[in-house]
C-alpha cells in the first residue's frame, strides 16, 4: 500500500521522477485518488484561459431577469449552457468586437457591407467622390480640351486614358473585381472603335458598328462560361456596360474639335463645382450655371461663340448623372479615383458630339 499522502499531479520529469497517475476530476469518485484539498495548489495546477473567447460566454451564469428576457425574445438570446449554440441574427453593427462583423458565434457571421449598414440604419448609400477626384477630373477635362486644338492625334493620346479609367472603374464600381478578363475586352472595344474612326475619317457608324461586334463578343464569351446562371447574367451586363461606356467615350474623337475643347472645358468647371460643400440641390443649379460660363469663355477663342454656353450646360448635364452614378452604393476609394475620374466626361461625349453638331 502507498502510505505516502496525496500531492497534486506533478508534470512528467523525463530525467528523474516517473510520471504518477493522473488525479481524478472534481467530483468523480475514484479509489485512492481524491480532488485537491488545498485550493491554492489546485489553482497552481489548473489551466486559466487569457483573454476573452465564445466558451467563456458558454458559462456564464445568467440571472433569472435575463432569463425572462431570452424567453420573450429569442433572437437576442446569449449562449448560454441553457440555450444551445445557434448563430447570432443580432443586428449589424449592435457590440460587434471588429468593425463590420457580428459577435462571435459558433456558425459565424457574414461580412455586412457598408451600403447594407447604411441601409439598416437609415442611411444613405451615397458618398460624393470629393474634391480630389473632381481635380483629376478637370485636369483630364483640360487635356482633351488642349489635345482637341492641336490636333486629332494628340487627342488620341487623354481619350486613350479616359477609356482604360472608364473601363476599370465601372467593373470596380459594380463589385467585380478582380476581372482582368472584363476590363481588358471594354478597353479593347474602346482602342477598336478609335481604330475605326480614323480610318472612316471620324464617322460615327464607326462607333455604333464596333458597339455592335463587341456586344456580341461579350454575349459569346459568357455563354462559353462554367458560372452559375446568374453569375453569368451578371457578368454580361457589367462587360456589355464597361464596353459601351468606353466605346461611346471615342465619340469626343468624332466629334468636331471646337466642340471638344468647348465641352471638355465645361465639364472640368461643373465637376469641381460640384464638389463644393454645398447642398445637393444648390450644387447642381451652381455646376449648371458655372458651365454655362465655362461654355461662353471657351467658346470665346473658338467659332462656337456664345452658343457655347448651350453646349457647356448640355455635357455638364450629362457629366453630373456619370457623377451620380459613382457616387452610388457606399464606393470605395478605388472607384472614386476611377470611375469618380472618368464617368462624367464619358458620360458627356455624346452630348458634346450631338451639340457640337447641332450649333456648328
Amino acid at each position: 500500500m502507498n502510505d505516502q499522502p496525496n500531492r497534486p499531479h506533478q508534470p512528467y520529469d523525463p530525467y528523474g521522477q516517473q510520471p504518477q497517475a493522473p488525479q481524478a476530476w472534481p467530483g468523480q469518485g475514484h479509489q485512492g485518488h481524491q480532488g485537491y484539498e488545498d485550493p491554492q495548489a489546485a489553482q497552481q495546477y489548473t489551466q486559466q484561459w487569457q483573454g476573452q473567447t465564445w466558451e467563456t460566454q458558454n458559462h456564464q451564469a445568467v440571472p433569472s431577469a435575463q432569463a425572462q428576457a431570452q424567453a420573450a425574445d429569442p433572437e437576442t438570446a446569449i449562449l448560454t449552457p441553457q440555450s444551445p449554440p445557434r448563430r447570432s441574427a443580432a443586428p449589424a453593427g449592435a457590440d460587434s468586437p471588429a468593425p463590420g462583423y457580428g459577435p462571435a458565434t459558433v456558425g459565424g457571421n457574414t461580412r455586412v457591407t457598408d451600403a447594407q449598414r447604411a441601409r439598416a440604419e437609415g442611411r444613405s448609400p451615397i458618398i460624393e467622390p470629393g474634391i480630389q477626384p473632381a481635380a483629376l477630373t478637370a485636369l483630364l477635362g483640360l487635356l482633351l480640351a488642349g489635345a482637341a486644338a492641336v490636333g486629332t492625334y494628340a487627342l488620341l493620346v487623354p481619350l486613350v486614358v479616359l477609356q482604360a479609367v472608364t473601363a476599370a472603374g465601372w467593373f470596380r464600381l459594380n463589385g467585380m473585381w478582380p476581372a482582368r478578363q472584363g476590363i481588358a475586352l471594354g478597353f479593347a472595344g474602346a482602342l477598336a472603335a478609335d481604330a475605326a474612326l480614323l480610318a472612316s475619317d471620324r464617322s460615327p457608324a464607326a462607333i455604333l458598328g464596333t458597339l455592335g461586334v463587341w456586344v456580341l463578343l461579350a454575349l459569346v464569351l459568357q455563354l462559353r462560361s462554367h458560372a452559375d446562371p446568374d453569375e453569368r447574367m451578371y457578368g454580361l451586363m457589367a462587360t456589355v456596360a464597361t464596353s459601351a461606356l468606353a466605346i461611346v467615350a471615342g465619340g469626343y474623337l468624332a466629334a468636331a474639335a471646337d466642340a471638344v475643347t468647348v465641352g471638355a472645358v465645361a465639364v472640368a468647371v461643373a465637376v469641381l463645382a460640384r464638389a463644393l460643400p454645398l447642398p445637393t440641390p444648390a450644387s447642381v443649379v451652381v455646376s449648371l450655371l458655372a458651365a454655362a460660363g465655362g461654355g461662353i469663355a471657351a467658346g470665346q477663342v473658338t467659332d462656337l461663340g456664345t452658343s457655347g454656353a448651350l453646349l457647356g450646360a448640355g455635357a455638364a448635364a450629362c457629366a453630373l448623372i456619370g457623377h451620380r452614378v459613382a457616387s452610388y452604393d457606399y464606393p470605395s476609394r478605388f472607384v472614386h479615383f476611377t470611375a469618380g475620374v472618368a464617368l462624367p466626361l464619358a458620360a458627356a461625349a455624346p452630348a458634346v458630339y450631338v451639340l457640337g453638331r447641332a450649333l456648328a
